[in-house]
């Protein structure tokens, strides 16, 4: 089972994130579940969601305390939150900066992809909505998830609230995201 824990604070899209990444991977046939950990927070609070991915069926039903990959949204939660908790050697750690990984994850010995999401999300959708370019750096840095099926997630999931010029936006930023990632 593949485990992935996104971190960012209320009013970014961090459920919605977690939510698209398990529409996409269910659509290339996998078994998924995503979910938030939150309580009475509010926009701008610490908000975790989780997702799973695995070819057979998900039976455990926690959260993600040692995840193959962390989420970062917002940076300035590293100073603030213990985002890296239960990361190990192997942990994957993509997070929304422009910086290098030192400056950003000081200490911290694993793999991390600094992506700048928000630049991206602001030349591509003209507001910092940051998720869906996010989808499109785990869908590169991962492998596991076809471009195609990240694409469809989104136009299903907004397109049940929003017009399709915003669909095309956000999979603009998406596919932005994806090219970015070396």
């Amino acid at each position: 089972m593949i485990t992935v824990r996104v971190h960012g604070r209320g009013g970014q899209g961090n459920v919605t994130l977690a939510e698209l990444i398990a529409m996409a991977a269910f659509y290339d046939g996998k078994q998924v579940q995503a979910f938030p950990s939150f309580g009475v927070e509010r926009k701008g609070a610490p908000v975790t969601a989780f997702v799973k991915i695995d070819e057979t069926f998900i039976r455990e039903r926690q959260q993600v305390y040692k995840p193959e990959y962390i989420i970062i949204q917002d940076p300035s939660l590293v100073s603030v939150a213990n985002v890296l908790e239960g990361a190990g050697k192997n942990t994957v750690v993509i997070i929304n900066s422009n910086k290098v990984a030192a400056k950003v994850c000081p200490g911290y010995t694993g793999k991390v992809y600094c992506v700048p999401v928000l630049e991206i999300a602001l030349k591509e959708i003209g507001r910092p909505i940051i998720n869906t370019a996010m989808l499109g750096a785990f869908v590169k840095i991962s492998g596991m998830i076809k471009l195609e099926s990240a694409k469809k997630a989104i136009s299903e999931h907004l397109g049940e609230k929003y017009d399709q010029t915003l669909i095309d936006k956000n999979i603009k930023a998406l596919v932005a995201a994806y090219d970015y990632v070396k």
